[in-house]
């Protein structure tokens, strides 16, 4: 009998010491502390793009020792002839799965070996789009939990604390600017500050108003 072995995701940093912990995601850092506690062994972080769910899925994956299941190579073929799963399993994009049979067979590979699984999505179970009756009654009888709209103290301090890790001095109109002009979500704060740290080097300037303005009109307009 072959143990699971599934295609990793990429390797990004998810440290949990870059984790900011908030009212907003106090409810998933939670749940994520009592997997024993999950329905069916199941939970489901779910929240808009960029809601911090992935970088929690990260966190807790390395915690348990789990495996994090590539979703775009999820199917039929990877799971052929594999009979056992003995980690914790962690999948991002749950309600992007292109082959939900093969989602179903995974989710009953872990329930067979009492091992939990964290499931990562953009919508609710209520509201993804699968046909496949027996997938969508797993994820909708699965604990979920909501990762809400970031506060502005949270944005704030992921501001400073991106700041920091780039060395980039950010001055108060150009906080405020990024404050204001960016969607609410942790992901366009890092990319912003990806970018302007680029723009700063390349340009060999000062980051001014202007061009944080710029980098977030840029973001908005092309969903980071």
């Amino acid at each position: 009998m072959k143990q699971l072995t599934l295609p990793f995701a990429d390797e990004q940093n998810y440290a949990a010491e870059d984790f900011c912990p908030a009212p907003s995601n106090t409810a998933a850092r939670e749940w994520l502390q009592r997997p024993d506690a999950w329905s069916n062994g199941r939970l489901i972080l779910w929240g808009e793009a960029g809601c911090g769910k992935t970088h929690l899925l990260h966190i807790w994956a390395q915690a348990q020792n789990a495996e994090i299941v590539d979703t775009a190579r999820l199917n039929s073929i990877t799971l052929h002839g594999l009979r056992r799963v003995e980690r914790p399993i962690a999948l991002d994009d749950a309600d992007l799965v292109p082959d939900p049979q093969a989602l179903l067979h995974l989710l009953n590979m872990a329930a067979e070996a009492g091992q939990p699984v964290l499931l990562a999505a953009r919508l609710p179970p209520a509201r993804m789009a699968y046909k496949l009756a027996d997938l969508t009654s797993r994820l909708r009888a699965a604990q979920a939990v909501e990762i809400r709209q970031s506060e502005d103290e949270l944005l704030e301090q992921l501001l400073t604390k991106l700041a920091a890790q780039h060395q980039l001095t950010l001055s108060i109109p150009v906080r405020n600017t990024l404050l204001l002009h960016l969607p609410r979500a942790p992901a366009f704060y890092r990319e912003a500050v990806a970018r302007l740290n680029r723009a700063g080097f390349d340009r060999g300037s000062r980051i001014s108003r202007n061009l944080a303005l710029e980098v977030a009109t840029g973001l908005t307009q092309d969903g980071g």
